[in-house]
């Protein structure tokens, strides 16, 4: 649906400062592919560090910084840090590289992109090769895009020499492509999905010290490891920390574009605000006192349903501890999975908002449950 610009918006209040979108630029274009999502790790807790009273880090990678480190009652404000990439497989003796998904990598966009593979001895670079047009066309059905014919040339023409660059099968391989503004309105790279996540319970810590607040809580501020792949990172730092709440950010489909059903998809748009989940990990009166704390603070929100998962770290923490109160704050996103993610400008505000709005709700010893 088309945004109707008689519409009264509220007047929209900017969170990200130029310093903050600088250290978000310099956090998206640097790889953190599932299971290798150190480098991305060291630089959020570094950004993160003026924030917090202390932080740990599990021997996965999950890193955790902390507000109020020995108080009882505990927060969690959760994202998570690993990107989709993909793994070298097998080697051919004339030196072309076959591979396989390290998580949700999308084949179809695969042919004719950049790429870095990750070894000992520093990044490789090479590109996923495809067959002229010229040569595609013969009255025969083309041949699309699988994971059975895409393969990577990084410039060698036998195997041997394939490994003397260090290349060997497990050497991880993510895309090049860079982060960049749009129209002065949306951020675009990859890997948006989600250290853009990382990048905004960090800004809600940064607000919490800025505005001078002292929550009554400990606050836990969790960028997961191994998302990707099954939500991995956090039920293994759900069962470290054994918190009382979790609020968890990740992105969701816009539907704005061709080619995707609202009738299966839901009705979602960048650009009007940030997306409240109804689902059976969501805790129903954790999900109110969101929707409560955005109402009073005047942000635009929408709604999504989930049919039996979230599909996010939600469910991880939802069902971890026998049980905790969580729920899910999304963020409109086009072109999941791609190199071109896309976010709106605005929406990043209001998500860090409604995170920042709701803990200035949330009491000490708070009681969620539905029959007391």
């Amino acid at each position: 649906m088309a945004e109707n610009i008689n519409e009264e918006k509220p007047q929209h209040t900017p969170v990200v400062t130029e310093e903050s979108l600088t250290f978000l630029e310099k956090y998206i274009n640097n790889p953190s592919p599932t299971g290798f999502e150190w480098m991305g790790q060291k630089m959020w807790l570094e950004y993160l560090q003026p924030y917090i009273d202390t932080h740990y880090v599990d021997n996965y990678g999950t890193a955790v910084g902390i507000i109020n480190p020995k108080a009882e009652f505990k927060v969690v404000i959760e994202a998570h840090a690993d990107e989709i990439s993909w793994f070298v497989n097998y080697i051919t003796s004339d030196g072309l590289i076959y591979v396989i998904r390290n998580g949700g990598s999308d084949h179809q966009i695969a042919p004719s992109k950049r790429v870095n593979i990750h070894t000992d001895k520093g990044v490789v670079k090479a590109v996923f090769g495809w067959p002229a047009i010229h040569t595609r066309h013969g009255g025969e059905k083309e041949e699309a895009p699988t994971l059975k014919n895409i393969f990577l040339d990084c410039g060698c023409t036998s195997k041997e020499e394939v490994e003397a660059m260090g290349i060997h099968v497990g050497c991880v391989i993510t895309y090049e492509d860079e982060f960049m503004v749009l129209n002065n309105r949306y951020y675009v790279g990859r890997a948006l999905d989600n250290r853009v996540g990382g990048f905004m319970i960090a800004e809600v810590a940064r607000l919490l010290k800025e505005n001078g607040k002292q929550l009554p809580f400990g606050l836990y501020i969790v960028n997961a490891v191994q998302e990707e792949i099954g939500l991995r990172g956090a039920e293994m730092i759900a069962h470290k920390i054994k918190p009382h709440v979790a609020i968890i950010t990740d992105v969701t489909h816009d539907t704005q574009t061709p080619m995707i059903n609202k009738i299966t998809q839901g009705d979602l748009a960048c650009g009007r605000g940030p997306v409240v989940s109804y689902a059976p990990a969501v805790q129903n009166n954790l999900n109110k006192l969101l929707i409560e704390s955005a109402q009073k603070a005047n942000i635009p929100f929408q709604r999504q349903a989930s049919s039996r998962s979230t599909g996010t770290d939600t469910d991880a923490f939802a069902y971890s501890n026998d049980g905790v109160p969580s729920a899910l704050i999304s963020l409109p996103l086009r072109y999941m999975h791609t190199t071109v993610e896309m976010i709106h400008k605005e929406d990043v505000d209001n998500v860090i908002r409604m995170i920042y709005e709701t803990l200035l709700n949330i009491k000490p010893g708070q009681d969620f449950r539905y029959i007391k």
